[in-house]
C-alpha cells in the first residue's frame, strides 16, 4: 500500500508509514521497526528516519528498540488515508471497471493529493450511484460494456426500457407490501 504525494504537510512517504503502522496494530497491537520495513519494502535506515520524524511530529510514540503506536493524532490522520484509499479504490474497481491492481495503484498514487471535499464528494456519487433506480449494479455492468465494446445506442434503449420495468416492478411491490 505505498503510494502518491502530500496531505497536512506530511510527505506520501510518512502517510504511508502511518498507513502500514495503523495496520499493523490492528493486526499485531504493535508495531516494530522490523515489520515496518518489512511491510514497505524499504531498509531498516530508512525507517528509523520516517520514525523520528513522525514522533516529532506528535504521531507516533518511539524509541529506539521499543515499539511503535500511533498517538491520537496519528491515528486521525492514518483514518483518514485510509478512508480515501478505501473510497478512490472502490471507485476505480466498481465505477471505471479497472482491474484489482490497477485500482489499487492509482488509488495509492491520488490518496495523498485529494482533498475532504472531493472525497466526500465522490462517497456521495457512489452512494447515489448504488441507490438511484437509474442506476446500480446493471448500470456498472453497462458501463463496463460500454468502455470494452464502444457505445452500442440500441443497447441504451433496451436499457432505460428494462429500467423503466423494474422501477415499476419495484413501487407495485411497496404499494403490496
Amino acid at each position: 500500500m505505498l503510494c502518491g504525494e502530500n496531505t497536512e504537510g506530511l510527505s506520501a512517504s510518512l502517510e504511508d508509514y502511518l498507513e502500514v503502522i495503523f495496520h499493523l496494530e490492528q493486526s499485531k497491537r504493535v508495531a516494530r521497526a522490523k515489520d515496518i520495513a518489512e511491510q514497505m519494502s524499504v531498509q531498516r535506515a530508512s525507517v528509523t528516519g520516517a520514525l523520528k520524524s513522525l514522533a516529532s511530529r506528535g504521531l507516533i510514540n518511539y524509541s529506539p528498540y521499543s515499539f511503535i503506536t500511533l498517538t491520537a493524532s496519528g491515528r486521525e490522520i492514518a483514518r483518514e488515508v485510509i478512508h480515501r484509499h478505501k473510497v478512490l479504490k472502490e471507485f476505480f474497481a466498481n465505477t471505471l471497471q479497472l482491474g484489482v491492481e490497477d485500482a489499487e495503484a492509482n488509488a495509492c498514487r491520488i490518496e495523498h493529493a485529494i482533498d475532504p471535499t472531493a472525497t466526500e464528494r465522490l462517497v456521495r456519487f457512489l452512494e447515489f450511484v448504488s441507490i438511484c433506480p437509474r442506476t446500480g449494479d446493471d448500470w456498472f455492468d453497462a458501463f463496463g460494456r460500454f468502455c470494452k465494446l464502444g457505445l452500442q445506442t440500441s443497447d441504451c434503449l433496451a436499457c432505460l426500457k428494462l429500467c423503466a420495468e423494474r422501477l415499476q416492478a419495484q413501487r407495485l411491490t411497496e404499494q403490496k407490501g
